[in-house]
């Protein structure tokens, strides 16, 4: 069974695993595009999955996204 996260859970990952600081303050769901400070000062959006398992931890700039195979 998965695990419900919530806003201050989700804040709390983030603090602890990346550079990066989560400014959105509500969480609906795990579909749901949460918006980040990466540490460059760009600001980005990805879903907590994509965020979590993933590794995308930084903006585009910083991570660019991988070229398909």
């Amino acid at each position: 069974m998965n695990k419900r996260w919530t806003i201050d859970e989700i804040k709390k990952f983030v603090e602890n695993n990346s550079e990066s600081k989560l400014l959105t303050t509500e969480y609906r769901g795990f579909s749901q595009k949460l918006l980040f400070e990466c540490a460059c000062g760009n600001n980005f959006e990805k879903t907590f999955k994509k965020f979590k398992d993933n590794n995308q931890r930084k903006c585009e700039v910083c991570q660019p996204p991988k070229t398909s195979r």
